[in-house]
């Protein structure tokens, strides 16, 4: 009788448990993020887009958050793809660069030589994600589908397809053009899955044939990977949300190499048009209409070429490096004995050789007064901050704030150089444009939302590139990156 009793209050159980609702998610969340796309090329190539297009679609029929900032410095790659995923800054997330300093050693952001590459015996395979301190969205859905959920990152660049995946991804691919293949590392899987290496096989003559970091196919080759991926992985097949991260790494690559205004760089967002259609159409048939959610963004925009700018009266300026350690490091020398006084830089954090400093017997602070006294009194320079003392100068919050959110004491230089604005890192004769400052052209990013319980709409209030992990958490009902410091956007 005891047994009867226990089965019928199991039955009962398993009734009530099926009778909850389920939590309403999307099956699948797509975050594109585009390479070095500033927000004003939404409307600046407004002639361009198709009315079948890919962003005409987005702007007809999503939301679109017109003003979304970048509060952090510097405004490079790996930070702009790390921020966007895990809702946080350099300064909790450790990704302060590029490159950076880990344990005494620069080394790229995703560097790690416990692993070995898979798909690859080069040394493009030395990578994961190790090097980022926090969780990401992936990590987090995973988490809160109890490692149900399926994450996944495609890119060109290696640091573009790991950084957004996360820690806990299934799968992590980029490009190797000494292969040339799509590859990933032991980090993640020993061998490369059945549809990678057919895909690879597929497509080796295009890979063989074009350079895919500087041409229109690069485009097409990612977003193809990125579909093969959903097909390969059975992505946003089931009611469990999956997540898939894809990086456009082209349209950075030809405007550093043409700059903003260029036809080859017109040819680029001509072809991301094109294949973001085609895109929209896999998601379509494989996910379906409304089962997905869909953000489009980047990981920093662009400043205009030095050229360009001046030829139209524009204020404009280039700044070098290694010009002003020599100066810097000169007359430190012929004034307190300290011998190579810089021991290096990464774009405008300057590394002190506090180890010169002492074997010289100088006194560190007024060595480090003479370097900014110096710096700053370069037209180009405006400040520079003392990352530990940033708040005792009369420099303005606004800037200060960006770089100490964008500070890990361990991976940075004790200084920050910030150029007066239309000053960048580069020279007169470069064709290309760059990126990195607090400056406008560089900060303002495109964020349009789209799919999934999303409105047709716009707001002009200002975002962060924080608030993007929050607003997703928010929407699939699960804890955001455990260091996310947005906020969710409001859909009105």
């Amino acid at each position: 009788m005891k047994k009867l009793i226990l089965m019928a209050l199991a039955l009962v159980g398993l009734a009530a448990a099926s009778a909850q609702p389920q939590i309403e998610r999307p099956r699948l969340v797509v975050g594109i993020v585009i390479d070095q796309m500033r927000w004003d090329y939404l409307y600046t190539y407004n002639e361009m887009w198709r009315n079948d297009g890919g962003i005409r679609r987005l702007l007809d029929g999503g939301y679109s958050c017109g003003n979304t900032m970048i509060d952090y410095l510097p405004t490079f790659t790996a930070c702009g793809h790390s921020c966007v995923y895990t809702g946080t800054t350099p300064a909790f997330n450790g990704i302060v660069g590029n490159t950076m300093v880990v344990h005494g050693k620069a080394i790229t952001s995703v560097n790690d030589t416990t692993v070995t590459g898979v798909g690859t015996t080069t040394d493009k395979g030395l990578a994961s994600p190790r090097n980022m301190l926090v969780t990401t969205l992936g990590d987090q859905l995973k988490l809160g589908t109890n490692m149900k959920a399926k994450v996944v990152g495609v890119s060109l660049k290696d640091r573009a397809a790991i950084l957004p995946a996360g820690h806990g991804a299934d799968g992590a691919f980029w490009y190797d053009d000494k292969v040339p293949a799509f590859i990933t590392s032991t980090y993640y899987m020993d061998k490369l899955p059945r549809w990678v290496e057919k895909f690879n096989k597929d497509n080796k003559a295009t890979m063989k044939k074009y350079d895919l970091w500087n041409n229109r196919n690069g485009v097409t080759m990612t977003f193809d990977m990125a579909a093969a991926a959903i097909d390969g992985e059975q992505l946003g097949q089931d009611e469990v949300p999956d997540l898939l991260a894809v990086s456009i790494s082209t349209t950075d690559y030809v405007g550093h190499a043409w700059s903003t205004r260029s036809l080859q760089l017109d040819s680029i967002y001509d072809q991301l048009d094109i294949d973001l259609a085609r895109f929209f159409n896999v998601l379509d048939q494989k996910v379906g209409k409304g089962n997905y959610l869909l953000f489009l963004t980047a990981d920093h925009g662009g400043t205009h070429n030095y050229k360009y700018m001046t030829e139209h009266r524009m204020p404009s300026e280039t700044f070098g490096n290694s010009g002003a350690k020599k100066l810097v490091s000169e007359a430190v020398k012929n004034k307190f004995g300290v011998t190579e006084v810089i021991k290096g830089t990464m774009s405008y954090n300057w590394f002190l050789n506090n180890e010169a400093i002492a074997a010289a017997g100088a006194d560190r602070e007024a060595v480090k007064k003479e370097i900014i006294d110096m710096l700053e009194h370069d037209d180009r320079i405006a400040w520079v901050i003392d990352f530990e003392h940033p708040y005792d100068r009369a420099i303005p919050r606004e800037v200060v704030d960006r770089a100490v959110k964008g500070y890990y004491p361990a991976r940075c230089g004790e200084l920050y150089l910030i150029p007066n604005i239309g000053v960048y890192s580069g020279s007169h004769d470069g064709k290309g444009s760059t990126h990195g400052t607090w400056n406008q052209s560089d900060t303002h990013i495109p964020l349009v939302f789209y799919g999934w319980h999303v409105p047709h709409g716009e707001r002009v209030e200002r975002n962060g590139m924080t608030d993007i992990a929050a607003t997703v958490a928010a929407m699939l009902h699960i804890q955001a990156p455990d260091a996310c410091i947005g906020q969710p956007i409001p859909f009105k």
